[in-house]
């Protein structure tokens, strides 16, 4: 049978929602790079902007939270990341810019402060 207490699972909670929110930048990042490579008009492109979106909206929306427990000053610079992110996705969606490099690059690094 199980063998964990509640503090052990509740101490583990922070950990593992970085770990599931660095899973799902590696993956936005595996869309964006097969994008890359297919253009800004392919298929792949609109699956990637439509990842890209969908994920930072969604951290957007929990940094946005009361109940966040992250600092104050990084939940803000988390948030203008995310605009950031939501812009370019539209900026692409628009055709004023035509590379997922920027994208990539920020997730990457995002990803890895969270590692």
């Amino acid at each position: 049978m199980y063998q964990f207490s509640y503090s052990d699972v509740v101490d583990d909670r922070p950990a593992t929602g970085r770990a599931h929110e660095r899973a799902a930048i590696l993956r936005t990042i595996e869309v964006m790079t097969a994008a890359e490579q297919e253009g800004p008009q392919s298929r792949k492109a609109i699956e990637a902007l439509h990842s890209v979106q969908r994920l930072w909206s969604i951290l957007i929306q929990d940094l946005a939270k009361p109940e966040n427990e992250l600092p104050g000053q990084l939940r803000a610079d988390l948030i203008s990341i995310g605009l950031w992110n939501l812009r370019e996705v539209e900026d692409i969606r628009l055709g004023r810019t035509v590379s997922f490099g920027s994208l990539i690059e920020v997730s990457a690094a995002i990803a890895e402060g969270l590692s």
